[in-house]
């Protein structure tokens, strides 16, 4: 799997309970961090990392992230005759040019195994990306994925995301043991989905980025469903170890789990005390908010 990967998936098929009622009209994945959504900042990462197909497993009944990779004619020409150029750069530019954007319908929620194998007419027999656009990952050098894909080129193997989680809250991830892991990079013997503290194999815990060989999607198509009749990744990714390498690498850089209440606000502020406009600002505000708070 030497390839350089072009193709990402990104899973957008959620429902995104945790934020209802925003989430009732808003996917979850459009929710904002400043002035861009979360998809923005995952599709920049993959963009970064070399792909230039970009496909989108999402359910019929979600329209906004299509909506939002779309032309918006009337918009554009608004912005033109008020002569805002720089906004109209913004909506123009959310994909480069030469980067495509295809949907995929997910038409049942059968797990993040079964989005992961929507994909596979369209990324056909080569190595590609998952990315779950929750994880937000920063980092004032390379991103996360195209650190991983840079290590995936070298191994020929796949690779996987991982970060250090206190060890009693193993039960809320995938859990990874390796072989001679070094601090960054080690391979995976073993993948467990959501032990308990007392039978956890380390606390490497898998994050949402993932370079994975295309034997996926057959390992996908045979792997049992488990609990709810949902298809694990984690399952497929077992056995994929069995006859491929797999890494885990630990990235340079920082998650923020926007799936959270907490690691939405987290990244907000994070994000607008790097802004250059907003940062002197933002700290003032939090300041402000600090001291009403403790008053």
């Amino acid at each position: 799997m030497n390839k350089r990967i072009r193709k990402a998936v990104f899973p957008v098929a959620g429902l995104g309970t945790r934020f209802l009622p925003a989430t009732k009209t808003v996917p979850k994945e459009m929710l904002p961090i400043i002035d861009r959504p979360l998809i923005q900042y995952a599709v920049d990462e993959a963009i970064e990392a070399g792909c230039d197909t970009l496909i989108f497993v999402t359910n019929r009944y979600k329209h906004a992230v299509a909506d939002y990779f779309d032309k918006a004619y009337e918009l554009e020409q608004k912005l033109e005759r008020a002569g805002k150029n720089e906004q109209l750069e913004l909506v123009r530019h959310v994909l480069p040019n030469g980067v495509r954007a295809v949907f995929v319908t997910q038409a049942e929620a059968l797990g993040l195994g079964h989005a992961v194998l929507c994909a596979k007419p369209i990324v056909g027999d080569e190595p590609f990306a998952v990315l779950l656009p929750d994880d937000l990952m920063w980092n004032r050098g390379p991103g996360a994925l195209k650190q991983m894909a840079d290590v995936a080129e070298q191994t020929g193997g796949s690779v996987i995301a991982v970060e250090d989680v206190p060890h009693e809250k193993t039960a809320s991830y995938g859990i990874v043991a390796t072989d001679a892991f070094d601090g960054s990079r080690g391979r995976i013997n073993a993948i467990v989905e959501k032990p308990k503290p007392e039978v956890a194999p380390s606390n490497l815990a898998v994050v949402g980025r993932y370079v994975l060989s295309p034997r996926i999607f057959d390992l996908l198509e045979n792997v049992k469903p488990g609990a709810g009749g949902e298809i694990q990744l984690t399952d497929a990714i077992a056995e994929l170890l069995k006859t491929e390498q797999v890494d885990a690498y630990r990235f340079q850089g920082r998650r923020f789990d926007c799936g959270a209440h907490l690691g939405l606000i987290e990244a907000t502020i994070h994000f607008a005390l790097e802004h250059e406009k907003l940062r002197g600002p933002a700290r003032d505000v939090l300041r402000a908010a600090l001291e009403g708070a403790t008053a």
